[in-house]
Order: structure tokens, then C-alpha cells, then sequence
């Protein structure tokens, strides 16, 4: 399928994306660069980002996005290459550990490594860029979220807190910024299920453990989704760049949800192991 974009929707604009070395995060800087952004990705991940920016025309930064001590180093590099940052896509995240991840045996170690990257490393992310984009007039964040915040997660606890967790903090930085007046827009994206690599590991791990071929995990997961087929990167990546873009100028505190129809069903249902 033909990827679509305004190759002036975002011109001008300056964009980081955490976690962007892969995955979603690189199928949305890659869509960021289709439409005019310079972009920069941080990973944790130094030769595969070194390599992706080489061949992308991508800028990259190594980051642990849970240092808070690394996020002024990070700002300050984009304000030197760039001298300003307009949008920031908190993309990095973990699913966490396969097994014992129901309320009753996560363990405290898990629970807490999953909320550190996904919401401390988002909190940090919005910390950060609010004066950054108030110096430059004003931008949009991006907290990548998921629709597990939308649902009930047993099989998926630490997960499914952690990313609902994202959306409250959405919330809470759009309006700070609105009633500042700061022109600093914060909304969530939502994708359902996606198949990244990642996606494709856990699914090889959990049909190991259920002792099904990895086909039989690929159908079962896709018989979940009402529309039939999984999320693409692309299609999330689009979203993204609305978000990103004068075409969402009054959009804020929102989630804009790219699943499928998941949201409609009761519980995420996380294959079990």
C-alpha cells in the first residue's frame, strides 16, 4: 500500500522521537520526514539508530529515556543542530515479561521496571519539552499510549496501568499549556494490536509456551480485531502525523484511537501464556 503524505504538512518543523530506532517509532519518524520534518530519534539501541538515521536521512541520539539526568543533554543537542524543538513523540516503551503478569503474580520488580519507561520516561519527555517548545512558540506532544488504557488488562496488569497511566498524564499536560496559554498541544495515540518486531517475538515466546505454531497465534490474534486484520505501523504513523501537524491546531488532551475496533470489546485480551 502507497503511503500518502502532504510533503509540506510538517516543513519547519523539528520533531524527536523516543524509542525510534525500530518499530513504530521509526515507521513514525520515517512518515515525519515524508512530510518535510527534520527529525531526531534517541533510542537506547545505539548501533541499530546509528544505521537507521544513516539510511533514513534521520538525526540520532542515544537516550535511556527513564535518565532524567540525560534529558537536558538531549534538548540541548536538538537546540544546537536545530535551535528549536516543535514536536515530541514519547514513543519509547516496554511491554514487559510474558509470564506472571496477572494481578494476583506480577511481580513489584516488573511493575515497576514497565512504569519507569512507559510513564516516567513519558513524564520526563513532557517535562522537557515544554520549555523547549515554549522558547520556540509553541508544539505538539505525542504520547504514544495504547488501547490497553482503554480496557480492562488481567493478563497484562503492570502494561495496561502504565499506559492508562499516559493518558491521564495527556490530560494533565494539555491542560496545563492551554490554560498558559503556551500554544503546546499534548494528545495520545492509541494503537491496538501492531505487528513490529517486537509484536513478532512475543508472539514466537507465547506460541512456544502454548506449544501452537507461531500461524496459530498470528490467526487467533487477528480473529480479535472486529475489522479483521492487525495495525500497521503506517496506519499509526499517519495519526502521528496528523497530531503532528496545523490539521489537529485544535486538538488537545484527546486520544485518537488506531485499532481496529478493539476499543468496542470489554477486556485487551493479551494472548495468555
Amino acid at each position: 500500500m502507497k503511503v500518502m503524505s502532504d510533503p509540506r504538512r510538517l516543513e519547519q518543523q523539528v520533531a524527536l522521537v523516543t524509542g525510534g530506532a525500530a518499530g513504530l517509532g521509526l515507521a513514525i519518524a520515517r512518515r515525519f520526514v515524508a512530510e518535510g520534518a527534520q527529525v531526531v530519534i534517541s533510542d537506547i539501541q545505539r548501533e541499530c539508530g546509528v544505521e537507521v538515521a544513516r539510511q533514513d536521512g534521520l538525526h540520532f541520539i542515544e537516550q535511556n529515556v527513564c535518565d532524567e539526568a540525560g534529558w537536558p543533554r538531549v534538548i540541548e543537542e536538538i537546540d544546537r543542530r536545530f535551535g528549536r524543538l516543535t514536536i515530541l513523540v514519547n514513543n519509547a516503551g516496554i511491554v514487559g515479561p510474558t509470564q506472571q503478569v496477572d494481578p494476583e503474580n506480577t511481580l513489584l520488580v516488573d511493575w515497576r521496571r514497565t512504569f519507569a519507561v512507559n510513564v516516567e520516561g513519558t513524564f520526563l519527555g513532557c517535562r522537557s519539552a515544554i520549555p523547549a517548545m515554549r522558547s520556540a512558540g509553541g508544539g505538539s506532544i505525542i504520547n504514544i499510549s495504547s488501547v490497553a488504557a482503554l480496557l480492562a488488562t488481567p493478563d497484562a496488569a503492570a502494561y495496561g496501568a502504565s499506559k492508562a497511566a499516559v493518558r491521564q498524564l495527556t490530560k494533565s499536560v494539555a491542560q496545563y499549556c492551554a490554560e498558559r496559554k503556551l500554544n503546546i498541544r499534548c494528545n495520545s495515540l492509541h494503537p491496538g494490536m501492531v505487528r513490529t518486531e517486537l509484536w513478532e517475538s512475543l508472539a514466537r515466546e507465547q506460541a512456544r509456551l502454548r506449544n501452537m505454531s507461531v500461524e496459530e497465534m498470528v490467526r487467533e490474534d487477528q480473529a480479535r480485531v472486529p475489522l479483521g486484520d492487525f495495525t500497521l505501523p503506517a496506519d499509526v504513523a499517519a495519526a502521528a502525523a496528523f497530531l503532528a501537524s496545523a490539521d489537529s491546531r485544535h486538538m488537545t488532551g484527546a486520544k485518537l484511537v488506531v485499532d481496529g475496533g478493539l476499543k468496542y470489546c470489554d477486556t485487551y485480551q493479551a494472548p495468555k501464556p
